[in-house]
């Protein structure tokens, strides 16, 4: 975090669940990241360490009880440190994050009495992944209890899966040495909210990162996967004008 960088700044949030369903599962993605604090909200963009995943996300400043922030700013954090304080946040409490002394930000949980918390910032030098200039070529909407049984189902046979879809037809597929499994959703069907895909793609995954991101489900009950042939997917949970934690993963090219 750059010092001049560095604002006064004061967020008030009641709707603890949008904290305490996010960040969590971006800490088992990335080990430190840097949050970014503007009038439109919180956010944080950024790879982890092999470069196979990227967290993009976001909390609006409409979603905080109060939100007030002098200037754009920066917030360079070890995520495991602040996971252990979220951890103790309940839902039925009021979180306030504000500026502290130089380095440093100060987490107030108001509830059954005032606990505070002050953590230290961290120096951490990162550019902006280049997510912008990605091109998918299909859009699938689904409902999220169906990409969690297909990551599920997908986990007891293999370590990766095969995403595919095709005017009609979406299908996550994996096999191992002894079994298969294999989900498939036709247009029409409630579990397949929408698609758009012109030709027919087909990418592979890690499920090693499929497992984590599927623990971002609390957050909406629809899911968008938008991907192509052998080609990065963005994942995408969002709650309208509260919380937007989206994925880009990496495909795992096969020979």
């Amino acid at each position: 975090m750059r010092k001049e960088a560095y604002k006064m700044f004061k967020m008030v949030l009641s709707n603890t669940d949008l904290i305490k369903n996010s960040i969590p599962i971006i800490a088992e993605i990335i080990d430190e990241g840097v949050f970014k604090i503007n009038q439109n909200g919180l956010s944080l963009l950024s790879p982890d360490r092999t470069m196979v995943a990227v967290v993009d996300f976001q909390i609006p400043s409409a979603a905080f009880d109060e939100f007030k922030v002098e200037g754009d700013t920066e917030l360079g954090m070890n995520l495991s440190s602040l996971v252990d304080v979220i951890k103790r946040i309940k839902s039925t409490d009021k979180v306030i994050i504000q500026s502290g002394k130089e380095n440093k930000v100060n987490i107030t949980i108001e509830g059954n009495g005032k606990r505070k918390f002050e953590l230290s910032l961290l120096d951490i030098q990162t550019e902006k992944p280049p997510i912008d200039q990605l091109k998918f070529t299909g859009k699938i909407e689904m409902k999220t209890q169906a990409l969690e049984e297909g990551i599920a189902d997908a986990d007891i046979v293999a370590d990766s899966v095969v995403f595919q879809a095709s005017a009609g037809l979406f299908k996550m597929s994996t096999k191992g040495d002894v079994s298969s499994a294999e989900l498939e959703l036709r247009k029409g069907e409630e579990s397949l909210v929408n698609m758009e895909v012109a030709d027919s793609i087909r990418a592979r995954y890690p499920l090693e990162y499929l497992k984590k991101i599927i623990k971002a489900a609390k957050l909406s009950e629809n899911v968008l996967l938008e991907f192509g042939t052998d080609y990065p997917m963005r994942i995408m949970f969002r709650d309208v004008d509260k919380v937007s934690l989206g994925f880009i993963l990496a495909p795992r090219v096969e020979d």
